[in-house]
């Protein structure tokens, strides 16, 4: 199976480690809240699993569920209740880095640059 390398390749890389290190952090940073944990495992496994899927076969719906993991990972303190907690810090953290990168990703994905080569159609007219 050969993969074709995409320039936004590279974010989805990130978002993968940031998805394992949400895993992981209820241990690194000792917080072994119940709904924060569960939590912290959930998202990351999402990301995990969208950041790989996005590397093996990409789709275009995977930024847009990318971005709302990141926001979910920002207003889950409230919703689930743990505000005001180390756990809090990290979602917010986490979720504010998700939401970037996929905003980053889906801008370079829909972005066209204008070709330089071509004259600029909107641009004033020279003079005689």
């Amino acid at each position: 199976m050969t993969m074709k390398w995409r320039r936004e390749s590279v974010l989805d890389l990130y978002k993968l480690v940031l998805g394992l290190v949400c895993i992981v952090s209820p241990w690194l940073l000792a917080y072994a809240g119940g709904v924060a944990r569960v939590d912290a495992w959930a998202s990351g496994v999402l990301l995990v699993l969208l950041s790989a899927g996005a590397l093996v076969a990409f789709a275009k719906w995977e930024e847009w569920l990318s971005l709302l993991a990141g926001l979910w990972m920002i207003a889950a303190p409230w919703v689930l209740g743990f505000v005001h907690t180390r756990a809090m810090h990290v979602s917010i953290g986490l979720g504010l880095a998700v939401a970037f990168i996929a905003a980053l990703e889906l801008w370079l994905t829909y972005y066209e640059p204008e070709d330089e080569a071509e004259p600029h159609k909107a641009g004033p007219v020279g003079h005689a």
